[in-house]
């Protein structure tokens, strides 16, 4: 497949593009939802700032503002504070080599079960040194009634930045994946989840619903109905993120509901009933592509199939997000759905690094519209940052219907560093002031 022309330009722009960079002058890519405020505590051009971290000499690539090459990046109160071709030593308290090493602003997983209160949850900050996340949202653990378990102990306890879809099932995840949680339509309240939405704007993007037969059982379509109902109650732009499987009755009814703005997630599953058959992408997929509906990977441990997703994106339904509905049973089958894994994955189907990146950062950024600068590493911008090693050399990679690709490239996580403190290195020590 040819994505190539689709790829950044990184070549004899990229002197122009550093320089614009450098001194937080270029402008973000179209979509930019929130600006970026200026730097709270510091003046940037200080010429004698002195920075508590430095990331210095890493490829550094930020799709939000379509640039790559090599920098350092100053970090300064938690925020991006200087992204520079050389920061000198003596201005850093803590510095750190890139030296040959890719950095990114930190990923965000759109799709993830980090919720260990409830269901099939993983502790998220437990996760960061496989994955590189710093930013993952809650695809439905929590419906309207064990809301209080995320609220009040996930978000709390955890320093990834958490953000959450309330299902429509009042009892969310609580079973794990069996039984289905919408086998009882009278789980599905429309009110009761509509409330938590609307009264918790700065954590909740929206609802989440499961359609898959052995979920949904004689209820078909119902359920997203009411999401959608919830969603629309709501108001303030609430989404929905639609899990498809195995579901009831003609795929198009259901991709034909989905509105502009709404997430399908496991766009790629081949556990049938797909959004490909017979080879050929349905129209419907293709016409909600269109639309503005989110075609989002969610990977997970059955739900990404390798003989879907290279004829879907042939024929133009490419990801708009890359995510890994990674969970305490995903996480132990042999697709191994961690982001940076599943990254990887895209790299073996033709898309290039600058893309795939931008599917696990600016993208999804986007989409959740809360926080001023994430999924950049814009001056002022959270410190949230991403050392990985893209490494050359064969490497094979398995779906979750064991159907095997070779590729030649992955992405193998390094460090991460959330809100400027790196995650497995303890805090610099703060003097005592009396």
């Amino acid at each position: 497949m040819d994505i190539s022309r689709r790829s950044f330009l990184v070549s004899s722009t990229a002197v122009a593009a550093g320089a614009a960079f450098a001194q937080a002058e270029a402008q973000p890519a179209p979509g930019h939802v929130m600006p970026v405020p200026m730097p709270r505590g510091f003046n940037p051009s200080d010429p004698a700032l002195k920075y508590e971290l430095v990331i210095a000499g890493g490829d550094v690539l930020d799709p939000s503002m379509r640039f790559r090459g090599k920098r350092d990046i100053g970090i300064k109160n938690g925020q991006i504070a200087a992204v520079a071709a050389s920061i000198p030593a003596d201005r850093a308290t803590q510095r750190i080599d890139a030296t040959g090493k890719l950095v990114t602003p930190g990923l965000i997983d759109l799709h993830t079960h980090l919720c260990p209160h409830l269901g099939l949850g993983l502790p998220a900050d437990e996760m960061v040194g496989i994955t590189c996340t710093t930013t993952a949202v809650s695809a439905g653990d929590a419906g309207a009634h064990t809301w209080g378990a995320f609220y009040h102990l996930a978000l709390p306890q955890s320093r990834t930045r958490l953000f959450s879809f309330i299902h429509i099932a009042s009892i969310g995840l609580a079973g794990g994946l069996a039984p289905g949680e919408m086998l009882n339509i009278d789980y599905a309240n429309v009110d009761a989840c509509a409330k938590v939405v609307a009264e918790n704007p700065d954590t909740v993007l929206g609802v989440k619903v499961r359609i898959t037969e052995s979920v949904v059982g004689q209820n078909g379509l119902e359920p997203l109905r009411r999401a959608l109902r919830a969603a629309e109650l709501a108001g303030r732009g609430a989404r929905v993120m639609c899990h498809i499987g195995a579901a009831p009755g003609n795929l198009s009814d259901l991709l034909d509901l989905l509105r502009p703005g709404d997430i399908l997630t496991h766009a790629y599953s081949g556990a049938g009933n797909n959004t490909v058959q017979n080879g050929t992408l349905l129209p419907a997929a293709l016409a909600a592509k269109k639309r503005g509906v989110i075609i989002d990977v969610g990977h997970g441990g059955g739900s990404f199939d390798f003989t879907v997703a290279d004829p879907a994106m042939q024929q133009g339904m490419l990801p708009d997000t890359i995510s890994s509905d990674i969970h305490s049973v995903s996480i132990n089958t042999p697709g191994y759905p961690t982001l940076p894994w599943v990254m990887s994955k895209f790299l073996a189907l033709g898309m290039p690094i600058e893309e795939v990146v931008a599917r696990a950062t600016w993208e999804p950024a986007k989409i959740i519209g809360r926080i001023p600068g994430l999924g950049t590493l814009q001056i002022g911008a959270p410190a949230d940052v991403a050392i990985m090693e893209l490494v050359d050399g064969p490497v094979e990679f398995v779906d979750t219907r064991s159907n095997k690709r070779n590729g030649t490239r992955k992405l193998v996580p390094v460090l991460t560093i959330r809100g400027g403190r790196p995650f497995g290195r303890p805090p610099l020590p703060t003097p005592f002031i009396y």
